[in-house]
């Protein structure tokens, strides 16, 4: 069967306002901070001749999120050009292999390059032992600096000024985890009601930090010089079965990164299984009103990513699937048109 073309593909990603790329080799901008979701591989439980093993990289300005790193997740680093020390934190949702096997190499390789960041880690907690094993899988001399975060029953891990991780607890057959990424909501300043009222240079900073600002004989608040601007968001949600956390995690969120196993034909053997149909990822989708949807994690029964595309798509519109080597940007969200007053 002739590989599928993709040029169907980038024009979804094109209209949902995506720059999206087959390879993310090239030039980088030096000094820009970018909000990018990579992709190493979007099989599930084994590799083929066109997917390998799960694994997910995202920028989020300085931080670098490595989700499910499987098996050959280093390889696949090199071939994005995705560095060891790049890796600040990362997110396994469980312990089976196609999501894991990876973080032996990826710890080692961290070790080897001299990566000095600290990385944080969370997993399940009742998937410690398994999480040792990993990181200590072969002799090497680690001197890679992990910070631990075993999860048990999910909720906030953790906040910063910027944004806050959380996880919740899915329905597969071992215990896991689904996570999002929530910005931190902002304010747009309006330069054209800043000028109005004579507020520039330092004088800006001090409104942005007190929330007000005595100007002519009055105090001008930040809402009047600013308007709304919602934090950006990312779900990912793996191995599982319907359920009410996976609909909570995607609740509004810019981006749902959601396994699609199977398709309905073999809706039967994805619930004895714990995972989900395209379908049933597109259910989901439109219950929490997501912004885009980006099926992943298919089964080898299925040669064509488009069938699962074709499935979703009347349920949820603005979806895509993810292909092993490509690089989907995040938009920033803009202010409402509307000013807040």
């Amino acid at each position: 069967m002739p590989a599928p073309d993709p040029a169907t593909h980038l024009r979804d990603a094109a209209r949902f306002g995506l720059r999206h790329r087959l390879s993310s080799r090239g030039p980088k901008l030096q000094g820009v901070h970018a909000r990018e979701f990579v992709v190493f591989g979007t099989a599930s439980q084994v590799p083929t001749r066109q997917r390998n093993h799960n694994g997910y990289f995202l920028r989020w300005d300085g931080e670098g999120f490595l989700f499910d790193p499987g098996e050959g997740t280093q390889l696949h680093m090199i071939h994005a050009d995705v560095r060891a020390s790049e890796v600040t934190r990362v997110c396994i949702t469980h312990f089976h292999g196609d999501h894991c096997l990876g973080l032996a190499g990826v710890s080692q390789l961290i070790s080897l390059d001299g990566a000095s960041q600290l990385v944080r880690a969370y997993y399940p907690a009742s998937g410690e032992v398994y999480y040792e094993r990993l990181r200590h899988a072969s002799i090497y001399q680690d001197v890679g600096r992990w910070e631990t975060h075993p999860i048990a029953g999910g909720g906030e891990l953790e906040r910063t000024p910027d944004w806050t991780l959380s996880a919740l607890p899915l329905d597969h057959r071992v215990e896991t985890f689904g996570y999002r990424l929530q910005e931190t909501d902002q304010r747009t300043m309006m330069p054209e009601r800043l000028a109005a009222l004579g507020i520039e240079g330092p004088a800006i900073r001090a409104l942005m930090d007190a929330g007000r600002l005595r100007v002519g004989g009055r105090d001008v608040t930040l809402a009047e010089v600013s308007a709304p601007r919602h934090g950006q968001s990312l779900a990912f949600v793996m191995d599982t079965r319907m359920c009410d956390a996976a609909i909570e995690l995607a609740r509004d969120v810019d981006m749902l990164v959601c396994e699609s196993t199977y398709l309905s034909a073999d809706a039967d053997r994805a619930h004895a299984h714990g995972h989900l149909t395209a379908a049933e990822a597109a259910v989901i989708a439109r219950a929490a009103s997501a912004k885009l949807l980006v099926l992943t994690h298919f089964s080898r029964r299925y040669p064509d990513v488009e069938a699962f595309i074709a499935e979703a798509k009347p349920v949820f519109p603005h979806v895509i699937a993810a292909r092993d080597g490509e690089t989907l940007v995040l938009p920033r969200r803009r202010a409402p048109l509307e000013h807040a007053t």
